[in-house]
């Protein structure tokens, strides 16, 4: 069942299933080859991660995330992540520095090309390595929650026009930050990130009330 849990989550986070679209346990038990049980399971253990929610009557569905919530997940990950960025600092090893300078040029080959996509999921795998690294495990399972419900936006930022060089600048100065074992400037630098996305985040809010 963590197995079908764990491909669902991912089709949401991927965007094969959109913000309010219908989750029906006999589509998705054929799609996935699999008992209405193990649908059932995986849908309930989403609905507890902020991925889905359900409703009398309609069933379940892809949850909505109001930009209002998608800013407060994003000030929450701000004050976890940077204790990330800066535990990462502390414990990464050359091996790791090796990779995450690695994800920097594929990033960079991304927005060269501009893949948009491939920079998101990119991003999703940076970030993820970067919990990883950093040995805080409370912390990590944390923020991968708060990521998780608000994906939909994250990707949307992703494609936004422009704004993957802008955000490759602030990850390539986080990882410069991580490989000198700077804890502090790891930390600024994962805090001036989720600012930016803040800002964005406001503006889009700004933008809808007009």
């Amino acid at each position: 069942m963590d197995m079908i849990t764990n491909d669902l989550r991912d089709d949401i986070l991927s965007g094969r299933f959109a913000p309010g679209d219908r989750l029906l346990e006999l589509q998705l038990s054929e799609q996935y080859t699999c008992g209405r049980a193990a649908i059932r399971s995986a849908i309930v253990a989403l609905t507890t991660e902020g991925l889905v929610e359900r409703e009398e009557n309609r069933g379940a569905t892809v949850r909505r995330i109001s930009i209002t919530e998608a800013i407060q997940i994003t000030e929450a990950r701000s004050v976890l992540e940077s204790l990330i960025a800066a535990q990462a600092a502390r414990h990464a090893t050359e091996k790791d520095h090796a990779e995450l300078r690695d994800i920097i040029e594929q990033m960079r080959t991304a927005v060269g090309n501009d893949e948009g996509k491939a920079y998101s999921e990119l991003n999703r795998v940076l970030h993820r390595r970067l919990r990883e690294m950093s040995g805080h495990d409370i912390a990590a399972e944390l923020v991968a929650n708060l990521r998780n419900r608000a994906a939909h936006h994250q990707y949307r930022l992703a494609v936004m026009p422009g704004r993957s060089a802008d955000s490759l600048e602030q990850h390539a100065a986080i990882v410069d930050a991580v490989v000198a074992g700077d804890e502090a400037a790891a930390a600024a630098a994962m805090t001036a990130h989720l600012e930016s996305v803040i800002e964005v985040l406001h503006r889009w809010g700004d933008a809808n009330v007009r």
